[in-house]
Formats: C-alpha cells, structure tokens, sequence
C-alpha cells in the first residue's frame, strides 16, 4: 500500500467513515457478499464500478432483493430509485475522493447521491485508485473530464460534452451535471464505509 492510499485511510478514519484497503476487486467482492447477508434488501445507485465488479450478479444467486434502476424498464424507474434510498445496504461509487478524505459526487437526478448521506442502514462506497484526487477542486476537474463525458456519451445525452469530450458547462435539457455533493465527514444516521481497490474501476 502506498502513501497516498495510507494518508487517504487515515483521513477517512478522521471524518469517522469507515475505510477498508483490498489489492483487487475480487478481494473487495468477498467481503462485501460476506458482509451483506442474503435476507438483506440491497439498493445500488447508478455505477460502472458495481457493474463491472458484477457484484450485482452475486448478490442476486444469493438471494438479495436488489433494487438497481439500471435492471429495470424506464417507466419502474423512478419507483426503483425509492426503493434502493431506503435498501437495508446501499452499493455504489463515488465520482472522486481527495487524499483528504472527502467523497465527491455529480449526478443528474440525485438518487445516487442522496441516499450517500440518508435513508440506507448502511453505505458502501467502493472507489478504484484512479479516482482518487490531490484536493477537492482536482476532484472536480476530473469529475468533469472524465466521469461527466464518459456517462454522457455511454448514454446517449445530447450534449457538448458527449460530442466533444470536453465539458462545456452546458445548460442542454440532457444536462446531467445537476447536483454535486461533497461528503465531509459520517452522516449522522448512515453506516458509511469507503472500500479502496488498488486497481482503476469505473470512471
């Protein structure tokens, strides 16, 4: 493990959010299909990092009721969303986190991000390495040079930034860079936990 992924555990640890290290994804999974047991409902907000992960796969052999609107048609959707916010365990990502400890976050609806900070028993956040970022204004840079674009072409938004790769801090009725949280410290009534895999996942 090197420093920087010390001093970023260590600053979780400050903020109270639990703060776990796994060399590889596949170490990750273990522990959360350990750790999420099957008569728990489990919501998952909109991620790259759980898909590839296929934690979603695992849980579902399982036995967990799983709550993730990405499975399911457009009009069940927004029921969906409410579902998963209020899930016994909620998975998902988050767009950047800076070496001092804070999770930063864009979305579009703002399901994702919300139920980060409220409504589920408990939280788990799994980040690659490659998002993690010196502070929170390089944080934001990359969420715009990389998270926002790739999002936006993978789904089809009209917008400058899906045709150019650039964001152009649009105001397109496809807009998804609506609501940026920045998570600072343990939301008072959220079991919040940040598992760090040493490899890149999602973007």
């Amino acid at each position: 493990m090197d420093q920087v992924i010390e001093k970023v555990l260590k600053n979780l640890e400050k903020r109270k959010i639990k703060a776990k290290y796994f060399e590889t994804k596949e170490d990750a999974r273990n522990i959360i299909l350990e750790e999420v047991k099957s008569n728990m409902t489990v919501g998952i907000g909109g991620s790259m990092t759980v898909k590839e992960m296929k934690l979603h796969e695992d849980l579902i052999k399982s036995g967990n009721t799983i709550y993730w609107h990405w499975l399911v048609e457009p009009a069940q959707m927004s029921d969906v969303r409410k579902k998963a916010s209020i899930a016994d365990v909620y998975l998902t990502s988050t767009n950047a986190l800076t070496e001092d400890g804070e999770l930063i976050n864009i979305d579009g609806v703002g399901n994702r991000v919300a139920s980060m900070f409220y409504g589920p028993k408990k939280v788990i956040v799994v980040c690659g390495v490659n998002k993690i970022c010196s502070d929170l204004i390089s944080g934001i840079d990359r969420i715009k040079a990389q998270a926002c674009t790739k999002n936006a072409t993978r789904l089809n938004r009209r917008t400058p930034c899906a045709a150019t790769g650039q964001c152009n801090d649009c105001q397109s009725p496809d807009r998804m860079c609506n609501v940026t949280t920045i998570i600072s410290g343990k939301p008072e009534e959220v079991d919040l936990n940040v598992y760090i895999v040493g490899e890149e996942l999602g973007f």
